[in-house]
């Protein structure tokens, strides 16, 4: 008989082209994996079977922003019509499994991108990201403007204003507080969309070599044209998305990084068809065409064939490398353009994460409608009392100076007089242009300011930034500053964000034997190799294990030694790593870097490295391994990419020996099934108890198993490989039947364990954080032994906790175990409210666990509800098994429900939609790749910077953002009631003692300055103590810095100051010769420092700067006020220097500041000595003062309580 590895001449490659569909990955399933063997050669969508099963990584290259979203990649289609392909499964088919049609897909010309865009006028290579051009950017930045609804109402009441007959106001300056804000706001528009337009022009002017006339010539970016063939040569980028055709690489293989798109520097492989390898376009030339799918958003897949010389085949995505990759170690790659510009995968995912909108802006327009409709009811009081008065002095109209009837010059002529109808619609018009002011324009534009400086001191902040990662905070959100100091729960993913996800090899059961005790040998008995004259040594080093090492170098041909050679042999052979080769200092000495996806993966090759059995070299049709100084070459045949399904993975592997043999290795849960019945039932018992072992250590585990074909099994398993990985329709599912059918009679070899360590600072931080009343849930996708271990290593779960457990299968054992679960709860909350010696004692607290499978069945279904009413009474959730689709149901279960703020925090493509459907996403810059950061609104290096991050800079933006907002309120408040009682005392003629420039300076000049800085700079608490009383931060989620009580009270205030402000100057002077210039004078100086005055007395924290721009401001009301009186063609020339020499001009102002702000300062003064707040408290104690006879130790005694209260 032929050998069977001869007969297998030639390398296949899989082509798994999988679709988000296809994988089930955004439905609600529990069968959403990530697997220790990562990623293909091919680079596609693979999954990597270890115990977080929720932690898939997507193929090799990401996206650059939340395109990355599962929900996102469903909805494309929507969002993308004209890119959409028909290949997709929106039928319930995958792309793989239909044909190409003319419609769905596009037709180009290899080497002729004349005849190919003459055709079908494909996109150009140029690409803009910038959003306005010289010509479009007036237009366009006001249309966006102006979809703020207060903007609009500004600019009709200033169009109003411009009418004879409604003019308060003069023409010239009703639109300067409007004008003011939006030239703010362009300016800082046009800053960044230039900073964009740089970028594109660096981008599309970086130069590429292009195929013309038969050589390669440098040609700019923005000139290529699909058809075209390009040569890009190593460490350059990939100027667009192009089918490879060949490469330096014998095999045709190229690796790339994709560290420019999602930020994962490991190597993928990609492969150039071996129909196109021989070929030399340069030389002998290359006709063919290429039809390929429409331009889409999906990155995982790729469908496509080409036909050259007559002969059809398969494209797939392990075939087309991506605009953005760049080619390493490799020393050139040839390919043919097949999406451009905008139609590229990278530029059609590249929209931004969805928006949102902060909790304490949209209370704020709850506010602003409150305020409108007060503005309405002034008008209305105003306009009705218009009314009666015009009725009741009609008679005398004709000597009225607003209201003659006739012009005593003509003939009976109509003159300023409309009637009384008209009239009385004319004051209302009026009296809202007057009082328009009481919506703060200024108020939007000072918002912005103060996000932009407080996210400025958060990146300045060192720590929030991990100088070992050299990752620092970013804040990529600025609209929601604040509600991180109101948030009420917390969903964490685990690997990579409550743990390092760097793996270390831990134990491995071989056999049934367990050696997870002593792996413990010293790192010089790590094996070296040799290769020409060198010495080769793992980059990582791990310790062996001894047994182990004495067993392999025994040199007998044991049974023993021969499944521990098969064991390491899978680990080094059943993986798609790159070896690299490094230089060290001495040239004698060079390292090896394995290059994976997967962290898991690369712990096991270099468990594998350290034990004798070294991955030396990797080709697209063989691997060599040095085992125990012996180099040897294995023949990968074929390899069998993970996929939800089967959950696992698999390699058939050609032996030196001229055996073949299938290396399988998966979770556990898929493993065992497909054991041969004749195994050794006890080695399989006794592996099953380590595997439950290592698991209550938290460990990740993965079962590894053998198969031997015989001739006949691969011969079999030839001819139907060959077929289904060169079909045209069905490719995927045939790949995956033929894996499954191959998966089975196994060889148990034995399990491997890996520790994923937890970051530093993790336990202590989830203690502050629930210490702060933050509820933490933790969903992972680990086995929910492994997960309870970590839960207890991380201090989430606690020995005297009650655990609630739900592993149910249907959805009527579901709704029995909720309601098995309330009753248990509902009676620990009873105990804990029986008297215990005289003291209520307090319950025990309850931990919630619940996997994936049960998750399946309760989810978006009648006992949503009741899973949320048992969550919410307890004290920590814990989430096992769940998939992606399922962390976003559990946040959206919670968030839809209350009005409690949710945060969510996670490192992986996996945690992306439960980022976004948060009130908060926070995403951790890990192994994992960039998508988790891309995606979120803020991104941190560790989950331990989530401390300072809520407890310090959100408490601290919370209070500033609070009290900006209600001291914008009041300020305009204040004006507009003194407006009001005017206009009492005027015939309700809308006119107004304080003159226009000052009215319109009052919010641009007067008093916003101080609000923005302060509200930047302000301190309530200092840092120490905010993170040692992290009870401080319920401030924050008891809305005390912002509510409607304090909106209310901050009213009535403003009733009071401005009628002091009014009645006292009215009754001092009503019988004087006092002209309304002088009254306006002094009204607008009390008023500006009334209210500056009430800021100081709510000023927390007093530096040079605060005081330099708060009396600053006075200082320059006072500056502008004598400019203004200065000016002989304004009204109220001179009046200030006439008025001020007058005693009576101070006396007059002290007594308004003295009687208009002593209440707030009594109510201030009662509040503190009587109910003082928790922050006031611990204000007393860092200033030493202790007036509420409160020490350090009692302090901590009522931090306990989780509220501060007088002692």
């Amino acid at each position: 008989m032929d050998n069977p590895v001869a007969v297998y001449k030639q390398q296949v490659v899989i082509e798994a082209e999988e679709e988000y569909h296809e994988n089930n990955i955004a439905c609600s399933s529990s069968s959403s994996y990530k697997s220790a063997s990562s990623w293909s050669k091919t680079g596609q969508f693979r999954f990597s079977v270890d115990e977080d099963l929720s932690e898939f990584s997507v193929s090799s290259l990401g996206v650059v922003n939340s395109a990355f979203s599962i929900e996102s990649a469903r909805i494309s289609s929507s969002n993308w019509r004209r890119h959409d392909s028909k290949g997709g499964n929106s039928e319930g088919l995958v792309s793989s499994q239909k044909e190409l049609s003319e419609e769905a897909s596009r037709l180009l010309y290899i080497n002729d991108s004349q005849q190919t865009n003459n055709r079908f006028q494909f996109a150009g290579n140029e690409i803009r990201t910038a959003k306005y051009s010289i010509f479009t950017f007036l237009p366009r930045n006001l249309f966006e403007q102006f979809h703020r609804v207060a903007y609009i109402y500004f600019l009709v009441l200033a169009s109003l204003n411009q009418v004879p007959q409604l003019e308060v106001f003069a023409k010239e300056i009703a639109f300067l507080p409007l004008l003011f804000v939006l030239f703010v706001t362009a300016i800082k528009d046009a800053y960044e969309d230039l900073r964009r337009h740089r970028s594109d022009k660096i981008e599309n002017n970086s130069m590429a070599d292009v195929l013309v006339n038969g050589k390669f010539e440098q040609k700019r970016w923005k000139d290529i044209h699909v058809g075209e063939i390009i040569k890009v040569c190593a460490n350059e980028a990939l100027p667009c998305d192009m089918v490879l055709l060949s490469t330096s690489d014998a095999t045709g293989v190229a690796y790339v990084q994709t560290t420019n798109l999602d930020g994962e520097s490991n190597l993928k492989t990609r492969y150039a068809k071996q129909e196109t390898l021989s070929r030399m376009p340069e030389k002998e030339g290359i006709s063919g065409f290429i039809r390929c799918e429409n331009p889409n958003r999906n990155i995982y897949g790729f469908q496509a064939y080409m036909e050259l010389d007559g002969k059809r085949f398969s494209l797939g995505p392990s075939n087309i490398v991506l605009r953005g990759c760049e080619l390493k170690n490799t020393a050139w790659a040839v390919g043919v353009a097949v999406y451009t510009g905008k139609e590229t995968k990278a530029m059609l995912n590249s929209s931004g994460a969805p928006s949102k909108r902060s909790r304490l802006e949209m209370q704020m327009n709850r506010e602003i409608i409150v305020l409108s409709f007060f503005l309405i009811a002034l008008c209305s009081i105003i306009t009705t009392l218009f009314g009666v008065w015009i009725v009741r002095h009609e008679d005398g109209l004709n000597i009225a100076p607003f209201f003659r009837k006739q012009d005593f010059t003509k003939n009976n002529d109509d003159y300023k007089y409309y009637g009384k109808i008209r009239e009385i619609l004319f004051t209302f018009m009026m009296s809202v242009i007057m009082f328009q002011i009481m919506i703060p324009i200024s108020l939007y534009i000072s918002m912005e300011v103060v996000r932009l400086g407080q996210a400025y001191f958060m990146t300045r902040d060192t720590k929030l930034s991990d100088n070992a990662m050299h990752s620092k905070f970013q804040c990529r959100a600025l609209n929601i500053n604040e509600d991180l100091g109101q948030i009420k729960y917390i969903f964490s993913d685990k690997t990579g964000t409550l743990t390092e996800n760097k793996m270390e090899f831990r134990c491995a059961s071989i056999r049934g034997v367990d050696y997870n005790h002593s792996f413990v040998g010293s790192e010089e008995d790590s094996h070296l190799v040799q290769v020409n004259g060198k010495i080769l040594k793992p980059k990582v080093k791990v310790k062996p294990n001894e047994d182990l090492l004495r067993l392999l170098r025994s040199g007998v041909g044991t049974e023993d030694r021969k499944h521990a050679e098969d064991f390491f042999l899978a680990l080094a052979a059943c993986n798609t790593i790159v070896p690299l080769t490094l230089e060290t200092s001495d040239e004698n000495v060079m390292l090896i870097d394995y290059q994976g996806e997967s962290p898991d993966e690369q712990a096991l090759v270099y468990a594998a490295a350290a034990h004798g059995y070294t991955l030396v070299e990797r080709t697209s049709g063989h691997i060599d391994i040095d085992m125990q100084g012996k180099k040897q070459r294995f023949n990968i045949l074929g390899l069998h990419e993970f996929d939800s399904d089967r959950k696992r993975m698999s390699v058939v592997v050609g032996c030196p020996d001229n055996a073949v043999k299938l290396f399988v290795k998966g979770a556990d849960s898929s493993m065992f099934g497909a054991i041969h019945k004749s195994m050794d039932l006890d080695v399989v018992h006794a592996t099953e108890a380590h595997l439950h072992g290592y698991s209550s250590l938290g460990l990740r585990t993965l079962v590894v198993a053998v198969r031997a074909f015989s001739d006949s099994d691969f011969k079999q398993w030839q001819l139907e490989y060959e077929k289904a990985s060169t079909a045209l329709i069905g490719r995927v599912n045939s790949l995956r039947n033929l894996a499954a059918k191959f998966e089975s009679n196994l060889s148990l070899l034995g399990a491997s364990a890996i520790e994923d360590k937890l970051q530093g600072g993790v336990p202590e931080a989830i203690e502050s954080l629930r210490r702060a009343g933050i509820k933490v849930w933790v969903l992972t996708g680990d086995k929910q032994e492994t997960a309870i271990s970590i839960g207890y290593s991380c201090s989430l779960l606690t020995e005297d906790m009650v655990q609630i457990i739900i592993n149910s299968d249907s959805n009527e054992s579901c709704r029995k175990r909720l309601q098995e679960a309330k009753v248990i709860v509902s009676e620990r909350l009873v105990e804990g409210m029986k008297p215990t010696e005289g003291r209520v004692s307090n319950p025990k607290q309850v931990a919630l666990i619940i996997d994936g499978t049960s998750l399946v069945y309760i989810l978006e279904s009648e006992l949503e509800d009741e899973l949320f009413q048992l969550a919410t009474k307890c004290d920590v959730v814990l989430c096992c098994r769940v998939a992606p689709m399922q962390k976003a149901g559990i946040v959206a279960l919670i968030k839809n429900r209350t009005d409690d703020m949710t945060l969510a925090i996670g490192d992986g493509a996996n945690d992306v939609s439960m980022l976004q459907v948060a009130d908060v996403g926070v995403g951790i810059s890990g192994q994992e790749g960039r998508q988790a950061v891309m995606a979120s609104d803020f991104a941190i290096g560790q989950f331990r910077f989530l401390v300072p991050l809520l407890l310090v800079h959100g408490h601290w933006n919370y209070q500033r953002m609070g009290y900006m907002v209600l001291y914008n309120f009041y300020k305009n408040a204040v004006l507009v009631l003194l407006l009001f009682w005017y206009e009492l005392y005027t015939a309700y003629t809308s006119t107004s003692t304080i003159t226009g420039w000052s009215l319109v300076l009052y919010s641009i000049i007067y008093t916003t300055l101080p609000t923005v800085v302060i509200s930047i700079l302000e301190k309530d608490l200092s840092h120490k103590t905010l993170l040692k009383y992290p009870q401080l931060y319920g401030a924050g989620q008891r809305s005390e810095c912002y509510n409607a009580g304090l909106f209310w009270l901050l009213m009535l205030e403003t009733l009071w100051q401005s009628a002091v402000i009014f009645y006292v100057p009215y009754f001092t002077y009503r019988n004087s010769t006092m002209d309304a210039s002088r009254m306006g004078d002094l009204l607008i100086l009390a008023l500006v420092i009334l209210v500056s005055i009430h800021f100081a007395m709510d000023i927390m924290c007093w530096t040079w700067i605060t005081h330099a721009v708060l009396w600053g401001s006075v200082l320059a009301t006072c500056i502008c006020v004598i400019v203004i009186d200065s000016i002989r063609q304004l009204p109220g020339y001179w009046a200030i220097y006439h008025f001020v020499a007058c005693p009576s001009f101070w006396l007059v102002l002290i007594l308004i500041l003295v009687a208009a702000g002593m209440p707030h300062f009594v109510l201030k003064l009662i509040k503190q000595q009587f109910r003082p707040s928790d922050v006031q408290i611990a204000r007393e104690m860092e200033k030493n003062l202790k007036p509420y006879h409160l020490s350090i130790a009692s302090l901590e005694s009522t931090v306990n309580s989780n509220s501060f209260r007088r002692s």
